[in-house]
């Protein structure tokens, strides 16, 4: 076992929990209430969904309530990120437009059996990336709007449509969003060993089939995020996310 489940491990997750607050806050980031949060609701939730996921696998009948309990949450949180007010709820759109075809297409070709223990790891994987590009694109493109609305209506007046306007402005800054996914990409096996490469050796499987699953997770990952960031985009320069 890489991580024996011990006191030991609980108390250096404690310390690595303060220490992360505490830089935080040394250095005013604003952010060292929300590590706290997220690092104690990341232990309940993760306590929580490890029984409940030994439930799923053994039982395919919860399995795509499952599954639409992982997309409504992951809908909420990206949504609330970009904005406060009644629009949050489009961030349905990119998360779901990037995970369920590249899904459907694994099911059908056979690539992911239908079972939880294969269905539930590969589908977490993708919507948590859609959750990550639909974020920090939104974000990043309401946030250019905001800061260079002055060059919008300029656009405007020129004779573009509000749409064309807005994108001009925000295309570049929420393309920065693909960048993560980009960087581990070109770095995997020289910087970093992604966790499913690393999952599987510990299961029992060979580098070479390791190797082929975590190659299979980042391509699938740049496919559903480039979805994902055009598609929060496409929303924002249409007006449909906004803050207001």
């Amino acid at each position: 076992m890489l991580l024996p489940v011990t006191p030991t491990l609980g108390v250096a997750l404690a310390v690595l929990l303060a220490f992360a607050a505490t830089v935080a806050a040394g250095a005013s980031l604003g952010r060292a209430r929300e590590i706290v949060v997220a690092g104690l609701r990341a232990a309940v939730q993760l306590a929580l969904v490890s029984l409940l996921i030994g439930w799923v696998v053994r039982s395919p009948g919860p399995l795509p309530g499952f599954l639409a309990l992982m997309f409504a949450v992951a809908v909420w949180t990206a949504g609330r990120r970009i904005t406060t007010n009644r629009t949050w709820w489009w961030a349905a759109l990119p998360i779901g437009a990037g995970v369920v075809p590249v899904v459907g297409a694994l099911l059908l070709t056979g690539l992911v059996p239908v079972r939880g223990i294969a269905l539930i790891p590969v589908a977490g994987i993708l919507i948590g990336g859609a959750l990550t590009a639909t974020v920090l694109g939104g974000r990043r493109a309401l946030d250019e709007l905001g800061t260079r609305w002055g060059e919008v209506e300029a656009g405007m007046a020129l004779g573009l449509l509000d749409r064309d306007a807005r994108l001009e402005i925000a295309r570049p800054a929420a393309s920065d969003a693909l960048l993560p996914g980009l960087d581990q990409t070109r770095t995997v096996g020289l910087v970093t060993l992604p966790g499913a490469f690393v999952g599987m050796l510990l299961g029992g499987a060979s580098p070479v089939e390791a190797g082929a699953v975590q190659l299979f997770v980042l391509v699938a990952l740049m496919a559903v995020q480039a979805v994902a960031v055009a598609l929060v985009l496409e929303l924002v320069a249409r007006g449909r996310l906004h803050r207001g």
